[in-house]
């Protein structure tokens, strides 16, 4: 199979990933180019924004920097997979297991890869929360949509994708250093 090639002029196969091709700032940058929602929104907003949203949000919620870490890294596979949206991705049993294969060695790479079923849920929790507020606010004819409880103010502006992926860098390195 060919390589892919990242930002950082790594070359590996995706579909044989390892620690070693992991890369933040990869991640970092990828996801403040990659557009939620399939691109179908008023603006564009990033999954790399989405990210920074949850981890701001488990860090609201004064959840252990393991969450806050996982909550940042939650959509980390799409930096190198991309992003197919939530209705397709479930018919797509393949990209599910490859998605979830890439989403196990990057937490792997961070030391996230014993998180307890509580933590999971925790993270995945914020994620479907921040997918409502999405909706509603960045999605055409969703405005009536009643909010979930945030304990966070979502930054939903548009961003240059560089200020995107230096806030997304200097959060992920902070986070590092706590988990070891």
């Amino acid at each position: 199979m060919p390589k892919m090639n990242t930002y950082s002029k790594r070359q590996f196969d995706p579909l044989k990933m390892t620690t070693e091709d992991v890369n933040i700032i990869d991640i970092a940058h990828a996801l403040s180019l990659l557009c939620r929602g399939g691109g179908h929104l008023k603006q564009f907003y990033s999954v790399g924004q989405h990210c920074i949203n949850c981890a701001n949000e488990a860090k609201a919620r004064n959840y252990s920097n393991r969450i806050i870490l996982a909550a940042l890294l939650h959509d980390a596979s799409e930096a190198y997979i991309s992003d197919i949206i939530r209705p397709v991705k479930v018919h797509l049993i393949n990209y599910i297991e490859i998605e979830s294969n890439i989403m196990n060695v990057i937490f792997k790479k961070f030391h996230l890869d014993d998180l307890s079923d509580e933590e999971i849920k925790q993270w995945k929790e914020i994620d479907d929360v921040m997918l409502q507020i999405e909706l509603k606010y960045l999605m055409p004819d969703n405005e009536k949509l009643l909010l979930p409880q945030v304990y966070s103010i979502p930054d939903l502006e548009v961003h240059e994708c560089k200020k995107i992926e230096e806030s997304y860098l200097t959060f992920a390195n902070k986070l590092k250093e706590t988990i070891k």
